[in-house]
């Protein structure tokens, strides 16, 4: 969050931060990154591969079809990548350009029993660790829009743009608090809590977001 004082003229201007907490910022960043890169190794990147191997046997059978999906999301700067996913619903029959509208519900009719399953234990996202090693994702932080989704957010949501001074998360505050958002009411909210985050942002507070995230995985409370 930004903060402002009066200077002489009476105008407000942007404090500058202290070389003690430019510092503190860096050193948090390299913490996060490294932890990120360890955390997805030990622990995702064999997580991931029993998963994609049991759906290679599976997805044939029960899910005809690609084993990933990929999307354009908006991540740091506002700058688009490619995010990765494993395949919960069954191949659209339209284009696969065909972009759904904001306030669409999900097509729930198309995801499949694994792809339920996949998404309550949230292990669809699992593919994303290849974003975190790519440098395009953080384990934690703001979740990531569909790109072309994200301009129209710009253009009507405030503070949309800020939260995307950060690398954009697997997991994160907002869905942690907020869960799955939706349409424009809902990615308002989620924007305030992601705002909070970057604000907020510490080790600590991603050591408690890991942990609820875990919980929601093993209580398979995902959506």
């Amino acid at each position: 969050m930004v903060t402002y004082t009066p200077d002489a003229s009476g105008f407000r201007t942007k404090a500058r931060p202290s070389r003690v907490d430019v510092l503190r910022r860096q050193g948090y960043l390299l913490a996060k990154r490294g932890f990120d890169l360890v955390f997805s190794t030990v622990v995702l990147l064999p997580a991931m591969l029993v998963v994609a191997t049991l759906l290679l046997v599976l997805n044939p059978i029960y899910n005809p079809g690609p084993l990933f999906f990929r999307q354009i999301r908006m991540g740091r700067g506002c700058k688009p990548f490619w995010a990765f996913k494993f395949r919960t619903m069954r191949v659209a029959k339209n284009s696969a350009k065909q972009c759904r509208p904001i306030d669409a519900p999900v097509e729930k009719d198309r995801i499949t029993a694994i792809g339920n399953f996949l998404r309550r234990s949230r292990f669809d996202e699992l593919p994303q660790i290849i974003n975190v090693y790519r440098g395009d994702m953080s384990l934690i932080g703001p979740r990531p829009d569909y790109y072309v989704h994200a301009h129209r957010f710009m253009r009507t949501i405030p503070d949309y743009r800020d939260r995307h001074t950060v690398r954009p998360g697997i997991s994160g505050l907002a869905q942690i608090e907020l869960g799955y958002a939706e349409g424009y009411a809902a990615t308002r909210l989620k924007t305030a809590s992601d705002i909070e985050y970057i604000r907020k942002a510490s080790f600590k507070l991603d050591t408690w977001i890991l942990w609820q995230t875990i919980r929601t995985v093993v209580g398979m409370h995902g959506e």
